[in-house]
């Protein structure tokens, strides 16, 4: 699996203009639900904010990957943004966050899911690629960062 085929520029926004996580991740579905990758956005949209009102997706490092299991696709579907500011996910570090990586995917489809959950947190675990997701100002900056790294993800 390669993230930086799922995270196409068309699914990254840059700046995202919201300023509370439920914005945040509304605007990432709307973002999937605009390039088609949806069949129903407003069951995403539940699924996603059901599973973050269960546990928070606020992992560290700035970073949260809010997703959800939902009928409302047909395969494992990705978009990524970075606030306008920080945004407050409730986060185990008790940072604000500042990279959004969504993921939403079929109740049966639980392999990618999971695969596309974990090369995130590895990439993450890589300061190089948080300072180049710091820096990157727009869809194109930040998808180059996930090529780049991604490469060296050791796969």
């Amino acid at each position: 699996m390669e993230l930086s085929k799922l995270l196409t520029t068309d699914h990254i926004r840059v700046p995202i203009d919201a300023e509370d996580k439920v914005g945040v991740i509304t605007a990432l579905v709307d973002l999937l639900a605009e390039t088609g990758d949806l069949t129903d956005r407003d069951a995403a949209l539940d699924a996603v904010l059901k599973r973050e009102s269960e546990r928070t997706t606020g992992i560290g490092y700035g970073l949260a990957i809010p997703h959800g299991k939902s009928d409302g696709c047909k395969k494992l579907v990705m978009a990524a943004g970075k606030p306008v500011k920080p945004v407050d996910f409730q986060s185990l570090d008790k940072r604000p966050v500042t990279f959004v990586v969504l993921l939403i995917s079929p109740p049966d489809q639980t392999g990618p899911h999971i695969q596309a959950l974990a090369k995130i947190s590895r990439l993450m675990n890589i300061e190089a690629f948080r300072q180049a997701v710091d820096k990157a100002g727009s869809a194109e900056e930040l998808h180059q960062a996930i090529v780049t790294f991604e490469s060296h993800d050791g796969e």
